[in-house]
This record gives C-alpha cells, structure tokens and sequence, in this order.
C-alpha cells in the first residue's frame, strides 16, 4: 500500500546560533514536519533544549512540531511543551511508570500522542496503548546523539508495527529517527515507514541545499 511520505528535518542538526532562520529555511524548502528532539542529559547522554526555545521558534513556522522527549520524567514537563506549541509529544515507555497516564495526559492537552521505541525496546510494548496513540516512532539508532549509523536491525520491529498499525484500523503514524539518508530511507518506508526524521541529511550543505535534501530523501 503506498502512503504519502512525510519528511521531519531534526532541529539537532541545525546551527543552534541561528535557530530561527534554520526553521523558517526548511520550512520554505518543503519541510512536512519540524522535528524536535528533547534530550535532559540523564535518560539520554545529551543535553540539548526546553520549552523556551520550542516557544521562540513557534513563530517561525506553522508546521506541526514533532516533539520528541528523551527525558525522564517526562510527565512533568507535558503540559510546558504543549503550551510552547509542541504539537505532537512523544515519550519512551522506559521515561515514566505509567505510560498509559502519560498518554492520556498528552491527549487531554489536545495534542497527537506518541510512543518512541529504542531499539532494544520490543514492538509489544505498545500493544495495550494502540487505542491512545497517534504516533509510533522507532529509534533506528540509540538515542542522544545525531550522525549516527542506521541499525538495520530495527527493519523487522518496522515492519512488526506496520502490521499491528493495520490491524487496529487507527490513522497512526509510522516514524523512523535515525541514520535516515538517500540510502536508508527506501528501506525504512519500505518496512512501513511514512514519516522520516533526518537531521544530518536534510542540514547537509547549509540552507541553499534544504530544498535539494529534501526532494532527494522524498524521491529516494
């Protein structure tokens, strides 16, 4: 079955002095999502933004924001986000006890729900959530850093999560973060991917290649 591909350039990747002209650069070259990954330095070996900054980019394009946090706990820090215009949140089952709770509390602020799986984390682990979630992303490398190198094993829990996607009969989106280049990413869709995160890729070459990044990860 063919699914539109959506394309969600990683802010990590971008020139963190000029935050807002990088959003509104790939925004202008054909950017579906603006991809925001959250990291608090403890659940992920990295440090990188709040809410503050999710607020001042908010103007910088209308985009949805794809919030990823790798944080924990992540609970406390749902509602700054939603209300800095995060527009999808999602969080790790490992982030929280209760990832049924966090799920409501991220669909009662009116946003999209999603689950991120590390790649060590089994496809199962959202079997009992599938009713709450509108996003499932697969880690396709461990998170906490950019630029690293897809693990092709994740192609099967992909493939594991299109299948159960399926069976729920739910609009639910399939995201895949990671090593995602002209290379990967007909793989990733062809497992059953229909969003790609791409940070190196897409922010390769400075802001006069976005649009050429781009089209070519689209094509691909």
């Amino acid at each position: 079955m063919s699914r539109p591909v959506r394309i969600a350039p990683s802010i990590l990747s971008a020139d963190f002095a000029r935050l807002g002209e990088e959003v509104r650069a790939i925004d202008a070259a054909g950017a579906d999502w603006i991809h925001v990954d959250v990291m608090d330095g403890h659940f992920v070996p990295n440090l990188t933004i709040g809410p503050m900054v999710v607020k001042a980019l908010r103007q910088h394009s209308a985009k949805p924001f794809d919030v990823h946090l790798m944080i924990a706990p992540a609970d406390p820090l749902l509602q700054p986000f939603a209300e800095a215009g995060a527009d999808i949140i999602s969080v790790h089952p490992e982030a929280g006890p209760h990832l049924h709770r966090s799920l409501q509390a991220i669909k009662a602020l009116g946003k999209r729900a999603g689950v991120v799986l590390n790649p060590a984390t089994p496809a199962e682990s959202v079997d009992h959530v599938l009713d709450l979630v509108d996003l499932i992303m697969v880690m396709s490398v461990n998170p906490g850093f950019g630029g690293q190198k897809f693990l092709h094993s994740q192609l099967a829990k992909i493939a594991a999560l299109r299948q159960r996607i399926d069976a729920s009969g739910r609009e639910i989106d399939l995201e895949v973060d990671g090593g995602i280049d002209r290379t990967t990413a007909p793989l990733a869709v062809e497992a059953g991917a229909n969003v790609l995160v791409a940070g190196t890729a897409t922010f390769a070459g400075g802001p006069a290649a976005y649009a050429d990044n781009i089209r070519a990860l689209r094509g691909a």
